[in-house]
């Protein structure tokens, strides 16, 4: 418990102690008002200001408003009445605050998992100077600085290692508990904890840009996103509480003056003591309180597990997800390509792959990376000369004097070269030397382990199709499709068609059902944007994805996926759970209020206990590591 809450508590037990002695000790006249009127200050005097703050602001219709009338109003009728019953007006307070306790406790609860996230934030940032480490705040550090990073301390900024290894415990980023290896040359983010040895880091990017930074905004601005359930909640209340404030009014008067009319007994005691009751029964508290709670803990509980949701609309949409779209390259494949063969080659293995990296060499091209790190030595630069790379077909060079062309079908044909096809599944590079056919390379991007899973997963949630878009070819698609269990395959798209075929899904599927598309952030942006939800994996370090998707899974585990679904529908069932539980428990109390059946006791528990049993089934939404 924070100060706060402790002197809360205190003034709780304080009242509570007071109103028994003063049920056991005999306190008679103006002193037993007294008394009471102090154990009554004691206990609700804030409610007090901020009922009365509320008038002077011109906004009176809340909770304080109708605490403070309906407490106040049973004092008056107890000494209008001469009856000297003054217990049900602190007993009330007393509940209502004990309420009020009970739900900061909560929310502070939920805030811890925030908290926790908050805590990735770097205090300082280690810089070398004339021989020793001088602690700088990391705002100052600019781009290309050389920072260190000792053992057990945060990464402060996002880098390239260019001295040291180590392993990093990434958990607070993607909520993985498995440590991560880093060495010279790897990027590293910041955020993480470096765990054994020292790093020197050349810095990539200014603390306001970094990973860190992006991550830190948008989990705080998550709360600014409001939900169609609490957008309906703060509207019903603006709604609700004036009208039941005068329905309250005319229960108090209408009745006995209807008597009067009818010659029987007025009775404005008896009616205006079920207003009184009827008021403290109206207070909206449970939906008020328990709706954005119930949010904020499936942010907290989300984020706790690496997935970042930018708002609670947010949430809700990807509750009704039916449809999910996935990018192949880096969403459900490594994105990491490997020769897998060599095929019709009369020359050996080895020396088609020396010819084929040499030839590559001044491409960046992930199939060059293959090649290269398939030849697996350095390249010599000086054996290659005339490259020339011809956009949609392949490259041509000179490797040790001899004419080099590699690259698809359209090339062979283009240089017209008889060529073998291939019956492998993956990229397939043709090569000719000197102007004859010397053989085919096969280089096969990776399926993620658990995407098959992932997909399996979505189907048991609900999901009712899974698609596949790629720019690969169509056999290489249908084979990857297959294979993971995919209903839908669309193959050798580029960019701008992959966002026409998810326009397309979006015209045909159901307004109520929405469509998640999910990509790896780097050059999905705009279909991302595009679809009803867009979801980028494994976006750590990617400012595209942060940027552009709406749901941002840390982690490059396929099987997020499903589960950022499942929170996001346990979440909503909490929420309609919370809103159906409390609106026909108000409604019944609030009819049985005004026949006269429920007196201030039935009173405290439709407000009091509503709003603790829906705060207790809010706080659920925080439990959500086995989903």
């Amino acid at each position: 418990m924070n100060k706060k809450q402790k002197k809360m508590l205190a003034r709780i037990l304080i009242a509570a102690v007071m109103l028994a002695v003063l049920n056991v000790i005999p306190v008679v006249g103006p002193l037993r008002l007294a008394l009471y009127l102090i154990d009554y200050l004691i206990i609700g005097y804030d409610i007090l200001q901020k009922a009365g703050k509320g008038i002077w602001n011109r906004r009176v219709f809340d909770e304080n408003f109708l605490m403070a009338v309906a407490t106040v109003g049973a004092f008056a009728l107890a000494i209008y009445s001469g009856s000297g019953d003054y217990n049900e007006a602190i007993a009330v307070m007393l509940f209502y605050q004990i309420g009020e306790l009970f739900q900061s406790y909560a929310v502070g609860k939920s805030r811890k998992n925030i908290s926790a996230l908050m805590d990735i934030r770097p205090d300082y940032a280690n810089v070398e100077e004339n021989g020793r480490l001088v602690k700088v705040d990391p705002d100052e550090v600019g781009i290309g600085s050389v920072i260190v990073v000792q053992p057990g301390e945060k990464v402060p900024l996002d880098g390239v290692i260019i001295e040291g290894s180590s392993s990093l415990n990434t958990s607070a980023l993607t909520g993985e508990s498995l440590p991560r290896d880093a060495k010279a040359g790897d990027e590293i983010i910041s955020g993480c904890i470096n765990m054994s040895g020292v790093l020197k880091i050349r810095t990539t990017k200014e603390f306001g840009e970094s990973t860190v930074s992006k991550i830190l905004e948008l989990v705080e601005n998550s709360s600014s996103r409001k939900s169609k359930s609490e957008d309906f909640i703060s509207k019903f209340a603006r709604v609700y509480t004036p009208a039941v404030c005068y329905s309250a009014l005319a229960l108090a008067f209408l009745p006995p003056l209807v008597q009067m009319m009818t010659g029987a007994p007025a009775d404005f005691s008896v009616w205006i003591y079920r207003a009184l009751t009827f008021l403290v029964i109206s207070c909206p508290c449970a939906l008020v309180i328990s709706i954005p709670l119930s949010f904020f803990a499936g942010i907290g509980g989300a984020s706790r597990e690496g997935i970042l949701i930018k708002g609670s609309n947010y949430l809700e949409t990807l509750s009704h997800a039916k449809y999910v779209v996935f990018d192949k390259t880096g969403t459900l494949t490594q994105g990491v390509f490997e020769v897998s063969g060599v095929h019709h080659n009369e020359i050996e293995n080895a020396k088609i792959l020396e010819y084929a990296a040499l030839a590559e060499c001044a491409s960046s091209h992930p199939i060059s990376k293959s090649l290269q790190k398939a030849y697996g030595r350095e390249i010599d630069l000086s054996r290659v000369t005339d490259v020339e790379e011809i956009g949609g077909y392949g490259i041509t060079a000179r490797v040790d004097g001899k004419a080099i062309a590699i690259g698809n079908d359209k090339l062979m044909k283009k240089l017209g070269i008889p060529y073998y096809e291939c019956h492998s599944v993956g990229t397939i590079a043709h090569m000719a030397i000197d102007g004859e056919y010397a053989g085919h390379i096969v280089i096969s991007d990776i399926v993620k382990p658990h995407s098959k899973e992932a997909i399996a997963e979505l189907k048991k949630s609900g999901v009712e199709k899974t698609v596949m878009l790629t720019g690969d070819a169509k056999r290489v698609a249908e084979q990857v499709a297959g294979s993971l269990g995919i209903d839908e395959v669309y193959s050798e798209l580029l960019p701008a068609d992959k966002v026409s075929k998810v326009e397309e899904l979006l015209n045909v599927k159901h307004e109520k059902e929405k469509l998640a598309f999910v990509g790896d952030g780097i050059n999905d942006a705009p279909v991302l944007t595009c679809a009803d939800i867009g979801i980028a994996m494994g976006a750590m370090g990617s400012d595209a994805a942060i940027e552009a998707a709406d749901v941002v899974l840390m982690d490059d585990d396929p099987l997020q996926i499903p589960k950022a679904i499942k929170i996001s529908r346990k979440c909503i069932r909490i929420v309609y759970q919370n809103i159906s539980f409390a609106l026909i428990i108000k409604f019944a109390c609030l009819a049985l209020g005004a026949v006269g059946i429920a007196n201030m006791w039935y009173a405290v528990f439709a407000d009091v206990g509503v709003m603790i049993l829906a705060i207790l089934n809010a706080i659920r939404a925080l439990r959500v590591h086995n989903l």
